[in-house]
């Protein structure tokens, strides 16, 4: 076995790495949402920009924005095993587009929050949200996976999946609050 085994909850490993001596150091969550409530999610939008924000898809001329909001907020971004988001360089912000769509929340000129979704497998995944320290527990996180949600809507797809660090549990209830529900619960052990 290696350094670290990630095994989804309830399978029988869990019990003989246990036994074995393994201890979980990290837990991970997937959630999934079919047939979305279209209403549900345009009230997310419209509750932010009554807040005064905006919502918009960005383009690839909205890097150098997005790489600023992803460095302001790696070090926030719980690092384990199973999860973690490594920002990169500006380069690597800009080879987001075209595979993910991403779309962002502004106060004013300053982007607070953003999403990014790409179409996989049949689903819209998403890749990361990040939503400035000022901005949170404000309802950013849920408009603009809600906005990201309306437009792969309006391209056919009706299936979405995210998932995140269970130290993480904003990032839960901001995914449940838009219909998601939990599928798998991960633990990553260590000896």
């Amino acid at each position: 076995m290696g350094e670290h085994e990630i095994v989804q909850e309830g399978d029988p490993r869990c019990a003989e790495l246990e036994a074995a001596g393994y201890r979980v150091v990290a837990e991970s969550w997937a959630v999934r949402l079919y047939d979305p409530d279209r209403e549900l999610l345009e009230s997310a939008v419209r509750r932010a920009t009554a807040g005064g924000l905006s919502i918009r898809e960005l383009g690839p001329e909205s890097a150098a924005l997005l790489h600023g909001l992803e460095k302001t907020n790696e070090s926030d971004y719980p690092y384990t095993p199973a999860t973690h988001r490594v920002v990169g360089d500006l380069a690597s912000v800009r080879a987001l587009w075209p595979e993910y769509r991403v779309f962002g929340a502004f106060d004013g000129s300053r982007l607070v929050g953003a999403t990014a979704m790409r179409s996989h497998e049949g689903f819209g995944d998403t890749r990361f949200t990040s939503v400035l320290a000022t901005h949170r527990r404000r309802g950013v996180a849920q408009a603009v996976k809600a906005a990201s949600i309306l437009a792969f809507l309006d391209i056919g797809i009706t299936r979405f999946s995210t998932g995140g660090a269970a130290a993480n549990v904003g990032s839960l209830r901001a995914n449940e609050s838009l219909g998601y529900t939990l599928t798998e619960r991960w633990r990553t052990y260590q000896l």
